[in-house]
């Protein structure tokens, strides 16, 4: 097995996404609602352009996962401050019960993950892995810096 950093990140984030559409299976969710339902959890309301850099997703990207979860009464889009352009996201009740269960999920496939590693390991890469992600949004050409 190839222990490079790519390899592992790469290897890793696939069998999580694969585990967790498996486990979400029931609820109809697609590529990318769970990372938005799970950042609305913390910061409901927020702007589209907000949700798209947090989340490193595509503007146009999206608005396309957004569409799909407002058919599925999982949001609302609102317009607060009288521009057009910029519409504000919140959950309604059937997305505030789509946000627990993936929350849910997360914590789950996180314990399986963590499982036979400690408490000071765990806190350790973790520390590691936050230090690894700020080197990374440094790096010229980054995405989530770009002004929109």
């Amino acid at each position: 097995m190839n222990l490079s950093y790519h390899y592992m990140l790469m290897v890793n984030h696939v069998i999580l996404q694969k585990k967790l559409f498996l486990s979400l299976k029931d609820t109809g969710l697609t590529l990318g609602q769970p990372k938005v339902l799970d950042f609305l959890r913390e910061k409901d309301g927020a702007a589209q352009k907000e949700i798209a850099a947090a989340c490193h997703i595509e503007p146009a990207s999206l608005t396309t996962i957004l569409n799909g979860m407002e058919e599925k009464g999982m949001i609302q889009r609102k317009n607060l401050n009288g521009n057009r352009r910029s519409w504000h996201i919140f959950l309604t009740d059937r997305g505030k019960e789509m946000a627990a269960a993936t929350e849910k999920r997360f914590e789950e496939l996180e314990a399986q993950a963590f499982a036979g590693i400690s408490g000071e390991e765990r806190r350790s890469f973790l520390k590691t892995f936050e230090k690894i992600y700020q080197n990374m949004e440094t790096l010229e050409g980054n995405t989530h810096d770009r002004k929109n």
